[in-house]
């Protein structure tokens, strides 16, 4: 396609011989004789390039000049000035102007001076554009990797909850007893200001709480009796275990810091570490009390749920020994039925 050139000069013997010169060089050209009608011109023609006279009668080629970039910003500008009019020549630079021409000018100065204005003026807007197509290619690229995390963060999130049913089964859970867990944390965890990343490793830390109970035999796992000395060491490492498993897993390595701390006490009583106070993570002194709630309010094969207010009543009894007294009471400034809907079922 041809390139179009817009010749503004209120002389029309200059006009004429630019526009001859343009012609010959396969230009297409137009010609205006002030600024007005220059911006009528580029208000209706596809211009890329305008040679402009800085002085002329009305508007001057500066103001042209301070508003073609509105029209267009990728207009190629030339103008021409007299030899005692440098200034104002440099001040046209600075306002955009690609190059400038002094009067009496060489034709051939001119030609050239154009072809490389319009070459300049080709390579910008393909740089545009290889721009804007590189960007969008980027957006579209990186949506699609976002769209993969998500689907693998939901392909783990589904691979974990279905691990927890199947150890929930196992030990012959009425429910979902992790799950539930998980829910209570949260809630607590909202409470307490915990948001963000950091509350969906509390979330994972509570579902996963009980995994390092795949290293414990059935045989004590499901002993119907209680356990004996012997036993009780082997069930008191699936914390250990389960840190074990997920702390290799580089997502998981703050969840599992939360299993390894699920069975401290806040006076130090507890294990593996013996831990105490806020040296146990906030995540194993939130679950410390939630997993008393569910275990309580659960039917068990050796009795049935306890009321809301018999947990509450041990709760209190425990505060300051097994459980944190701020998440104490948290728990209880909490209402029954706030818990029930967390819970997902009513409490006696």
């Amino acid at each position: 396609m041809k390139k179009q050139v817009l010749i503004v000069d209120d002389e029309e013997m200059i006009r004429d011989l630019l526009t001859s010169t343009m012609l010959q060089e396969d230009y297409v050209c137009h010609q205006a004789s002030n600024v007005d009608d220059a911006f009528n011109i580029l208000g209706n023609q596809a211009i890329d390039l305008v040679i402009s006279d800085i002085m002329m009668p009305g508007r001057s080629g500066v103001e042209l000049l301070r508003d073609i970039k509105k029209v267009d910003p990728d207009i190629a500008v030339l103008m021409i000035t007299g030899l005692s009019d440098m200034n104002t020549a440099m001040e046209c630079i600075h306002l955009g102007a690609d190059d400038y021409i002094t009067k009496p000018f060489g034709i051939n100065r001119v030609v050239l001076t154009v072809k490389n204005l319009i070459e300049r003026r080709n390579l910008a807007i393909e740089k545009k554009h290889y721009q804007v197509s590189l960007e969008f290619k980027v957006m579209e690229q990186t949506e699609k990797i976002r769209k993969t995390m998500n689907d693998l963060a939901h392909a783990y999130d589904e691979t974990l909850t279905a691990l927890v049913k199947a150890l929930d089964a196992r030990e012959k859970e009425v429910g979902s007893h992790s799950e539930r867990v998980m829910n209570y944390t949260t809630f607590i965890g909202k409470r307490l200001g915990i948001a963000g990343k950091e509350l969906e490793e509390l979330a994972k830390g509570a579902l996963l709480h009980d995994i390092g109970k795949i290293g414990i035999s059935d045989n004590i796992l499901l002993k119907p009796g209680q356990l004996d000395d012997n036993e009780w060491i082997e069930m008191r490492k699936h914390p250990q275990v389960g840190y074990a498993i997920l702390s290799e897993v580089t997502f998981l390595k703050v969840p599992a810091e939360i299993i390894l701390s699920h069975h401290e006490r806040f006076d130090g009583t507890g294990y593996p570490k013996q831990l105490k106070g806020n040296q146990i993570p906030i995540g194993g002194r939130i679950f410390s009390l939630v997993d008393t709630l569910d275990a309580m309010t659960s039917d068990r094969p050796y009795r049935r749920a306890l009321s809301l207010d018999a947990v509450s009543a041990e709760i209190v009894r425990c505060r300051g020994t097994q459980f944190d007294p701020e998440i104490t009471d948290l728990f209880l400034s909490i209402s029954r039925q706030q818990w029930e809907k967390c819970a997902g079922k009513r409490f006696l």
